[in-house]
């Protein structure tokens, strides 16, 4: 380090009087207002101008094009640093993609982190509403790119500097909302619709999904390209009563990732909160300080986690609207968490700009003094986990050590314990000491041993399905192989074109995350008190989410497979389509069978479901006649779907046709609803219409909708007693906002909106609920009650206590009825997202008032993978229902089954309800 720092010298005396010959515009010059001037924000079109005024000015930078937004803006990738690191930017690319892929020995690594350049990644914008973190990236860039000190040009020299803009559409709209009034005292970020054109808030929960263009952006540039040692993510707001808080995070950390990488976060958090204690900025809290963990998998900064990469999240106050730090006493007196307290004052936009611009040169000025450590560090980690794949590896996790304890605690009471044991284990501890042997039965038993390898088999029901989940981990960088002919492995045989996901490979962490169970710890406030709140899902693997075959092979193997190339996305195989005059079917297994159907009936092919299994075909599945050919063999492929022919048409048909669809949201929008009309939208289904409270109040629905889709909200609570509770805010006055938004504003209620969708109902309409807005069957009066309450002495149901039953979003194991039309196409054993979900109870005369369980729990613990206290809670509770009421059909799923379009193995419990039969 002190080579680079000597050698610099000379670079920096004349990269510094090159610069003073030219004039970089200040962010004043170009907007008219200085960065974090009070009320006053700059929109997209003028940032992404400014950041092309200055990239054409200055050689410390250079501006990429990395594709479009979900609303058709440029996104780009802003290059920052020396002049001859800029000539050499590919060099230093190559050679931190090359590090993070750890294919090579110890010695070539040593080599190439002393002659790479440390890779940082800062970013803004995300949440479009946290203006600060949006606004913190121009005046960084500014001084980046203007200031000649000797630590701007030593950064420049040591340092490639990625700045990125993640959401150019929501500034836009955030931007041009607040700007809108004359008056800077009705200023304003209350947007009409979400900041991001389908989830909003939802676009930091895609990242190992990455269903989204901005997401799969980003995961290319991170994980594919760059490799970034460190990935600085902005956000706001501050808990109350703290100016930042930021790493390091509390506890618990996910036991797949790599000690190195959380003692690489506690050295940059250092550097982080040393600074701004140096400038006098107090205010910064960590660790118990706020909610943030490690745990999580799926955000923008924890994401990087199981890719090696240090990611550093800080949430910050501040507004263009002046605002205030309170006074929240127990953060007054300095402790671990908040060594220097802030006290309460007036807090201005400019002050925060200031605080965000200090901590991203912290961690600027850090990775400039110890780049060769972060280079080589992110080897180290990715050698680690190669080593670990290529062998017999047990993880340190609770499951295994409550397997000791439990095991231990049951020999005792059998008297089964040695007696030496106990005495030679008591020498060296207390007397409540466990033999070391307890230890070995856990960590040797070969079954619980981290598993090589998965094999995804290209046999199954749903391939194209398990292609997209393999092209979620291919844009994620990971290494995927697949066979190239048949092949056997542990006595089992797979054909060609079955992918391998091996996990000797650098980023193991994230592949074991998608494949195998989260095991979130018991995490409770004390003893016998009420859970912490994880910071977001408690489990999530994504291959239970799928709900496709695969499997966990423990044993090194091998075969015929070919590395696919990073980041290449596979498609489905296409598929012949044989002639029939007869017709052909579509399973109702695969999902992509609907996008087939959808564009069929666009095109005015009559379709059909068959009500049983014909000609190997489930039912449910979908009968196309011989005029369809053209469109069929064009979804064979593309989509990957087999047509099947027929000798002779079925019978027992149904003809279908398409639902009209209403999909409820509201004023500001709705996340779980956003992440819906982006499902309906890939998979074809274009006949819907949003729809809010006000049109709902003026009934008349069964003459434009079919099926109205209530998904996670929207629907008034009702208390275990059942009393409706309230549901919704004011919202905004309807001076203060344009006219063409008057008609999003309201909130369903009991008294208006509650009878019109009854009426709809009874008409022969559809009602179907996700999530908490099941509860619209308490206010329908349906003879279901919540199976998730207690009786007090007074013989009154209540909520359990959270020390009694909690789950937070976890995967459960549910039993289906593939009988009932809502079931067709799904297996009878089914994994379903869960957070907190709804759970019923049926009154002895349900059946006979038309109410049908079409998912339940079994006797056993249903937990798959994250965490549930309290699980015997759910033993038999019925999970989704359907209800005839009047001429329609109720249905009520409790889980999450869009859960952020993930779970692509409950799609079918939507879908199959979005056709009408003619």
């Amino acid at each position: 380090m002190l080579r680079r720092i000597t050698v610099s010298l000379l670079v920096f005396i004349l990269a510094g009087m090159q610069v003073l010959a030219q004039h970089i515009p200040s962010p004043k010059e170009h907007f008219g207002f200085a960065i974090g001037d009070d009320y006053m924000l700059a929109n997209y079109t003028q940032s992404e101008a400014y950041f092309k005024k200055i990239a054409a000015l200055s050689n410390r930078v250079k501006m990429e094009f990395t594709g479009k937004t979900s609303e058709g803006r440029d996104m780009h990738l802003i290059i920052i640093s020396s002049p001859d690191n800029l000539a050499k930017i590919d060099t230093y690319k190559e050679i931190s993609r090359k590090l993070a892929r750890a294919e090579m020995t110890e010695a070539e690594a040593k080599e190439l982190s002393l002659a790479g350049k440390p890779v940082v990644w800062i970013d803004g914008g995300l949440h479009s509403t946290e203006v600060v973190a949006t606004h913190q990236l121009f005046e960084t860039f500014y001084q980046l790119v203007s200031r000649n000190d000797p630590e701007n040009l030593r950064i420049l020299d040591e340092v490639v500097i990625l700045l990125f803009h993640c959401n150019p559409d929501g500034q836009e709209l955030v931007s041009n909302w607040y700007m809108q009034q004359q008056d800077p005292l009705k200023r304003n970020k209350n947007t009409p619709v979400l900041y991001h054109k389908y989830v909003g808030h939802d676009n930091n929960r895609d990242f190992y999904m990455n269903n989204l263009i901005e997401t799969t952006i980003i995961s290319r540039l991170q994980y594919i390209d760059w490799n970034p040692q460190i990935i600085y993510n902005h956000h706001q707001s501050a808990p109350a009563g703290a100016v930042v808080a930021g790493p390091p995070y509390r506890d618990p950390f996910n036991y797949v990732l790599d000690p190195l990488l959380m003692t690489g976060i506690d050295g940059v958090a250092s550097a982080m909160i040393n600074r701004l204690n140096l400038e006098k900025k107090p205010g910064y809290t960590r660790l118990s300080g706020s909610v943030f963990s490690t745990w999580w998998n799926g955000g923008l900064r924890t994401t990087p986690y199981y890719h090696n990469s240090i990611g550093i999240l800080t949430e910050i106050i501040g507004d263009p609207t002046p605002s205030s730090v309170p006074l929240i006493t127990e953060r007054l007196i300095p402790n671990n968490g908040t060594p220097n307290p802030v006290t309460p004052q007036a807090w201005n936009f400019k002050r925060s700009i200031d605080y965000s611009v200090s901590l991203n040169y912290a961690i600027l000025d850090y990775a400039s003094r110890f780049g060769d450590e972060l280079l080589f560090n992110m080897y180290a980690m990715g050698r680690n986990s190669i080593e670990r794949g290529n062998s017999d590896y047990w993880p340190l996790k609770p499951s295994y050590v409550a397997k000791i304890e439990s095991t231990y605690k049951a020999d005792k009471a059998a008297n089964k314990v040695q007696t030496e044991e106990l005495e030679q284990s008591a020498r060296y501890a207390s007397r409540d000491n466990i033999p070391a042997s307890y230890f070995d039965k856990v960590f040797s038993d070969p079954e619980l041993r981290d598993p090589r390898g998965y094999i995804i088999p290209a046999n199954q029901a749903d391939f194209p399905s398990a292609v997209q989940f393999v092209n979620a981990l291919i844009k994620s960088g990971i290494l995927i192989h697949k066979a190239t002919s048949d092949f056997t492995v542990a006595g089992k045989s797979y054909p060609a074109g079955s992918y391998v996901v091996k996990t000797a490979q650098a980023f193991r962490p994230h592949v074991l995350d998608m494949f195998e169970p989260q095991d979130h710890p018991n995490d409770f406030e004390y003893p016998g008190g009420p859970p912490i709140r994880p910071y977001d899902a408690a489990g999530w693997t994504l291959a239970y989410q799928f709900g496709i075959d695969f499997d966990r092979i423990q044993d090194a193997f091998d075969g015929p497979f070919e590395a696919i190339p990073y980041g290449q996305i596979q498609t489905p195989p296409a598929q012949t389509v044989a002639k029939s005059s007869a017709g052909f079917l579509l399973s109702s297994e695969v999902n992509n069978a609907f996008v087939a159907v959808n564009n069929l009936l666009a095109a005015g092919i009559n379709v059909s479901r068959i009500q049983e299994t014909y000609n190997g075909a489930p039912a449910g599945s979908f009968y196309v006649p011989a005029n369809g050919l053209p469109i069929l063999q064009k979804a064979a492929d593309t989509l990957g779907i087999k047509p099947i022919p027929v000798d002779r048409k079925p019978g027992n048909l149904t003809a279908i046709k398409p639902r009209r669809i209403a999909l409820f949201d509201n004023y500001g929008g709705s996340m779980p609803s956003g992440w819906v009309r982006w499902m309906l939208e890939q998979y074809h289904f274009d006949n819907f219409s949003l729809i809010f409270p006000q049109e709902i109040d003026n009934g008349g629905l069964i003459d434009k909708y079919d099926i109205i889709l209530f998904i996670g909200g929207g629907i008034p609570p009702v208390s275990a007693s059942g009393g409706a509770g309230m549901r919704g805010g004011r919202g905004p006055n309807l001076e203060d906002i344009p006219e063409k938004y008057h008609h999003m504003v309201g909130n369903i209620t009991v008294d208006k909106s509650i009878p019109q969708l009854r009426a709809f109902v009874e008409a022969g309409g559809t009602l179907f609920t996700v999530g908490s807005s099941t509860a619209l069957a308490y206010h329908l009066g349906l003879p279901v009650k919540n199976a998730l309450v207690e009786v007090d002495d007074d013989g009154r149901e209540r909520p359990l206590r959270g020390e009694q039953y909690y789950a937070p979003g976890s995967i459960h194991q549910v039993f289906a009825d593939t009988t009932d039309p809502a079931g067709w196409g799904m297996p009878e054993i089914v994994n379903v997202m869960s957070s907190n979900s709804p759970v019923f109870r049926l009154d002895q005369d349900a059946k006979n008032q038309g109410i049908k369980p079409l998912a339940w729990y079994g006797d056993s613990n249903p937990l798959l993978s994250g965490w549930i206290w309290g699980a015997d809670y759910l033993k038999n509770g019925i999970t989704a229902f359907s209800a005839s009421v009047g001429k329609g059909t109720f249905y009520a799923f409790g889980p999450e089954i869009t859960f952020r379009a993930q779970p692509h193995g409950t799609f079918k419990w939507l879908f199959n309800q979005l056709y009408a039969t003619k």
